[in-house]
């Protein structure tokens, strides 16, 4: 244990032969200094959106091997008719407003298709409203979208109606029935 202590007692008073106070609060600032710029510089995110389209968003899935696909991405079979923010992107999901938000009662509907039984299903596109915007993952489906004579399914109205605030978060896409096949003749 001696030697032990002998060592690092001739290290530490070569260092402070060699080195002052003033050149140690240097070097400690430069470090300081140096590691607040750390963040800034450019990193790769191995996570980065592979498979939902976005940048920064991991895919998700439903589960539900009747409900296929990504809810994080546009290409989600419930969005064919769906124009805003996605909420499975914003701490919601396809289906549920982020905490903080309120689902608003007035909504515009479409039809889409879902690939798994190859039916057509009605969709109730409900804004979430009370938070700012949500700005992740924006999508714009206009599928079965009809012009402003049918506002109730038209996409491209602010629909937080009837809520305690009119601002925009972001859009679900709920189920809410089947739609009935066309007759074949």
């Amino acid at each position: 244990m001696a030697i032990l202590d002998r060592m690092t007692e001739r290290a530490t008073r070569r260092l402070a032969q060699g080195t002052s106070r003033r050149s140690l609060l240097t070097a400690l600032g430069g470090i300081l200094v140096g590691a607040t710029g750390l963040p800034l510089l450019p990193v790769a995110r191995a996570s980065g959106g592979a498979g939902s389209g976005y940048p920064g968003v991991l895919p998700q899935s439903t589960g539900d091997p009747q409900d296929p696909g990504d809810p994080a991405s546009c290409d989600y079979w419930r969005y064919c008719g769906i124009d805003g923010f996605l909420c499975s992107c914003c701490g919601g999901s396809a289906s549920a407003c982020p905490p903080g938000t309120e689902m608003s009662p007035i909504t515009w509907i479409g039809s889409c298709r879902n690939p798994a039984d190859n039916r057509n299903y009605i969709i109730s596109y409900n804004d979430c409203c009370g938070l700012t915007s949500c700005g992740r993952c924006m999508c714009n489906r206009n599928e079965s979208d009809l012009p402003m004579y049918r506002p109730s399914a038209n996409n491209d109205t602010n629909w937080c109606l009837n809520t305690k605030s009119s601002v925009y978060t972001c859009s679900t896409a709920v189920i809410i029935g089947y739609a009935m096949d066309e007759e074949k003749k």
